[in-house]
């Protein structure tokens, strides 16, 4: 049996894209679901269908919400705040082996700061909806 080749979440980063081609990163993130690709399917069933089956066609793709968890530091310029008020953007996250990275333009749909308690730490979870298809480039990008 081979060696496996199974990877660690840990060095993963994501970032938004600023002015010019650079991404920056978002500081401490804990945790990421990358964006998915998923496909609709249209009803063609008819009055013959076979066997009494419902028959299906492909439909439009639609790339699932990228979200994430960040220790949040609360700061006036907050670069996911700024993401959110946009209304769309480009992002970028670059895979632990350093090497690949998905790159999707989106819109963030959701900030939602945790809870405050006096032992916990401040976090906040976001969702970013991505508009059109994520694609994944070699990284660095030349």
């Amino acid at each position: 049996m081979p060696v496996t080749n199974a990877q660690i979440g840990l060095n993963a980063r994501f970032g938004i894209k600023g002015s010019g081609s650079t991404y920056t990163p978002v500081a401490e993130v804990s945790r990421i679901t990358p964006a998915g690709w998923s496909r609709n399917t249209v009803d063609a069933t008819h009055l013959e269908s076979p066997d009494g089956f419902a028959e299906f066609i492909a439909g439009l793709k639609t790339a699932t919400d990228c979200t994430f968890d960040v220790n949040w530091i609360p700061v006036v310029s907050d670069p996911l705040l700024a993401a959110f008020e946009a209304g769309k953007g480009d992002f970028e996250l670059i895979f632990p082996s350093g090497s690949v990275a998905m790159q999707f333009t989106g819109i963030v749909t959701a900030f939602a700061p945790g809870e405050i308690s006096p032992e916990g730490k401040l976090t906040a979870s976001v969702t970013i909806k991505p508009s059109g298809k994520p694609v994944l480039v070699a990284y660095p990008v030349t």
